[in-house]
């Protein structure tokens, strides 16, 4: 799958388990929305990310990307300690300067 290097990085951080990675891919101000919550900065992002393994053990396996440029989207399969596991759910990537100023999960 040809997706834009930063949003490669995101994904991999994520398999690897490695929280400073992860939240590196974003902005200073960048923003994740997932489960109805808003998450904005790079702390606020780790604590959410480092929340969410924490409470469903979850590995993300990308699976179809569209879009190019600032704006794509990730369809990824999510499987983990949770209801309804595996899930496929759908990540849409703003990104501006190299890094992520937007993640919405749904």
């Amino acid at each position: 799958m040809n997706m834009p290097e930063i949003v490669k990085a995101y994904f991999d951080a994520d398999i690897r388990n490695d929280a400073d990675a992860l939240v590196a891919t974003f902005a200073a101000e960048g923003v994740v929305k997932d489960e109805g919550a808003l998450h904005q900065g790079r702390r606020a992002i780790r604590d959410w990310w480092l929340a969410a393994k924490e409470k469903a053990h979850h590995v993300t396996t990308p699976v179809e990307l569209t879009g190019s440029g600032d704006k794509v989207s990730v369809r990824a399969l999510v499987s983990g300690d949770f209801s309804n596991s595996p899930a496929t759910l759908d990540f849409a990537f703003t990104i501006e300067q190299g890094r992520i100023v937007g993640l919405e999960i749904g």
